[in-house]
């Protein structure tokens, strides 16, 4: 197996972390911040999305601003695990409007889930109506998010 990152040099990691801490910069301005014409500079844009390096852009919401006070993520463990398929969980577990991530983990639980609420009495009617009613839910752990540090990725700083 090839190591994709061999195919990027030191420019293209450069255009990356800057990317990855503000994905709205135009080709132009990242272009005039490496000594790259903009054309240039879009090319090589283009050439990391066609190679799978970017995959997309994110729009973050301000949840709280939105009336989402608490993030919870939960440790969900399946209850009977071979009565209750995979795919049939993470489908009625993803049609929660109050989840907003679903991760298949190995460890102590089956799956990590990230789950927003305006408050945690809010929390805990989606835990006990949606959550705790799908198929195959077991045991769960709850972790309260108190704090937030958003990181660039595994290309660090730039």
């Amino acid at each position: 197996m090839t190591d994709p990152r061999t195919d990027l040099d030191a420019l293209d990691l450069k255009l990356l972390r800057a990317l990855a801490r503000d994905a709205t910069q135009s080709a132009s301005a990242l272009g005039r911040r490496f000594g790259l014409s903009q054309p240039a500079a879009w090319r090589r844009i283009r050439r990391l999305h066609e190679i799978g390096a970017i995959k997309g852009r994110r729009l973050r919401l301000d949840r709280e601003k939105l009336g989402f006070g608490v993030t919870v993520f939960l440790g969900v463990k399946l209850a009977r695990k071979g009565q209750v398929s995979l795919e049939d969980f993470e489908r009625a577990v993803s049609a929660i409007p109050e989840v907003q991530t679903v991760e298949h983990v190995l460890g102590l639980y089956d799956y990590r889930l990230r789950v927003v609420a305006r408050d945690l009495p809010d929390f805990e009617r989606v835990l006990r109506r949606r959550i705790m009613t799908l198929p195959g839910a077991g045991e769960v752990e709850a972790n309260v998010l108190l704090s937030e540090e958003r990181r660039t990725g595994p290309l660090g700083g730039a």
